[in-house]
C-alpha cells in the first residue's frame, strides 16, 4: 500500500463517518412569518387585532398641561390678592375593545384618568367611564343620555345637567334618525330610576335633537352642593343645588339643540341650545364660577345652581391649523337659599331667583400633529334682586393626544 492509497482510504472513511453523524442532526425549520399585531380597520383608524383573536382594540388618550387664573375667588391667595392662579396636569387613557357577533357589535370601553393640581402631590388614577355596548344597548357608568350631543363650541361648553350616572339605555338609529331611552340610577336607594328620552337627526348639514328627563326623586341629601360666595360685602350660602324645595320630590325638564355646519363659511359651525325645567332637578343645574382657592381644595366652591331656563349660542370657525370659537348663555335660576353675617351670626334668607349670563371665547392652534395649544377667557355675572357678583377667568392649555 503506497501513501496515495492510504490517503484516499482515510478520506473515504472520514466522509462515511461524517455522513453517518450528519444523518443524526436535526435541522431546525424556519418559522413561518406571523403578524403579531394586525391592523383592524373595521372600526376606524388606530384599532388592532389582539393576537390570537378576532377582537379589535384601540388605546388612546392625552396628556394635558393647563394654567388657570380667576379673580373674585372665595379665598384670597397667599399674598392677600383677590385672585388665584394655579397649574393642573391631567393624564387620560382610553381602552376601546370591539368585535362582531350575531347580535351586533360587542363593545367594551374604559376610561381612567388622574389629575394633579399645582404639583402638590401624586394623583391617583380613577375610573372616569366604563360601559358595555351590544348593538343599540348600553349599560355602565358614563355621561347621562341627557347630555349626549349637547354643549356649545368652546372648551367651557356651558351644558345644563352635565352629570355622569350608572345607566341602561337603548338607541335605535336609521338613516340619520335616532331614538333613545335611558333608565338611570339616581342614587336614592329605591327601585324607581330616573328616565331620559332623546330624539335626534344627524345629516350633512348639521344636527338637531330634543331630550326630556324625569328626575324620579330629587334627594337633596344625596345631591346637594354647598358653598359660599362673596356678594356686595356680604356672604351668601347656597343651601342646595336644587333650590328651596321639599326633599323627595320628582321633577321634569326638557331641552333641545340645533347645529348648522358650513352655513356662514366653510369649516364653520353655528349652534343653538335651550332648556326649561318645570321643577328644580339634578338634570337642570350648571356650575358657573371658577374658584381655584388655595384653601378650598381647588374645587368650584359655589357648586351647581338650579336652572329654571337657559338659552345659549356658539360659533366656531377653523382656518387650517388655527381655530376660534365664541359661546354665550343667559338664564334664570330657581329660588335659592342664602344668608349674610350680621355681626358674628350667620342669618339665612331666601335670595329669590337669580339671572345670570356667561360669555366665553378662545383661540386654538395645532402646533404639530397631535399637539395643540388653546387659550380661553370667560366672563360670568349673576344677579339676585340687585345684588350681583361677577368673575373673569382664563386659561392656557397644551394637549398631547395619542
Amino acid at each position: 500500500m503506497n501513501i496515495k492509497s492510504l490517503l484516499l482510504g482515510s478520506a473515504a472513511a472520514l466522509v462515511a463517518v461524517t455522513g453517518a453523524r450528519a444523518a443524526d442532526v436535526i435541522v431546525p425549520v424556519a418559522p413561518e412569518p406571523t403578524d403579531y399585531v394586525r391592523v383592524c380597520d373595521v372600526y376606524g383608524s388606530g384599532f388592532f387585532y389582539i393576537p390570537g383573536t378576532e377582537t379589535c382594540m384601540k388605546i388612546g388618550g392625552y396628556v394635558r398641561f393647563k394654567y388657570i387664573v380667576a379673580d373674585n375667588t372665595f379665598a384670597l391667595n397667599d399674598e392677600g390678592d383677590d385672585y388665584n392662579a394655579y397649574s393642573r396636569v391631567r393624564v387620560r387613557l382610553n381602552f376601546d375593545v370591539r368585535e362582531e357577533t350575531e347580535l351586533g357589535t360587542l363593545r367594551g370601553f374604559a376610561r381612567v384618568q388622574a389629575e394633579n393640581t399645582s404639583g402638590t402631590s401624586d394623583a391617583p388614577y380613577a375610573m372616569d367611564q366604563g360601559y358595555i355596548q351590544l348593538g343599540g344597548l348600553t349599560m355602565g357608568y358614563l355621561d347621562t343620555l341627557w347630555t349626549e350631543g349637547d354643549g356649545l363650541l368652546t372648551d367651557t361648553d356651558l351644558p345644563v345637567g352635565d352629570i355622569q350616572v350608572n345607566r341602561i339605555s337603548y338607541t335605535y338609529a336609521a338613516d340619520g334618525f335616532s331614538a333613545a331611552l335611558s333608565l338611570e340610577d339616581d342614587d336614592t336607594g329605591d327601585f324607581a330610576p330616573d328616565v331620559v328620552a332623546r330624539l335626534a337627526y344627524d345629516g350633512g348639514w348639521g344636527s338637531i335633537y330634543i331630550a326630556g328627563s324625569y328626575d324620579e326623586n330629587v334627594d337633596l341629601t344625596q345631591n346637594t352642593a354647598f358653598g359660599f360666595y362673596d356678594i356686595t360685602e356680604d356672604e351668601f350660602l347656597f343651601e342646595g343645588a336644587f333650590g328651596l324645595i321639599d326633599d323627595n320630590e320628582d321633577a321634569f325638564a326638557i331641552k333641545g339643540g340645533l347645529s348648522l355646519k358650513d352655513l356662514i363659511a366653510a369649516d364653520s359651525e353655528l349652534k343653538f341650545e335651550g332648556s326649561y325645567a318645570f321643577d328644580p332637578s339634578g338634570y337642570s343645574t350648571i356650575g358657573l364660577f371658577n374658584d381655584p382657592s388655595i384653601n378650598s381644595s381647588y374645587t368650584d366652591f359655589v357648586g351647581d345652581l338650579p336652572v329654571e331656563w337657559q338659552v345659549g349660542a356658539g360659533y366656531a370657525q377653523a382656518f387650517g391649523k388655527l381655530g376660534i370659537a365664541v359661546s354665550g348663555i343667559y338664564g334664570e335660576t330657581f329660588e335659592v337659599g342664602g344668608g349674610e353675617f350680621i355681626g358674628t351670626d350667620f342669618v339665612t334668607t331666601n335670595l329669590g331667583s337669580g339671572e345670570y349670563y356667561k360669555l366665553v371665547g378662545n383661540v386654538g392652534y395645532e402646533i404639530t400633529n397631535n399637539f395643540d395649544v388653546l387659550g380661553e377667557v370667560s366672563y360670568t355675572d349673576i344677579d339676585f334682586d340687585g345684588d350681583s357678583v361677577d368673575q373673569t377667568a382664563g386659561f392656557i392649555q397644551f394637549v398631547r393626544s395619542f
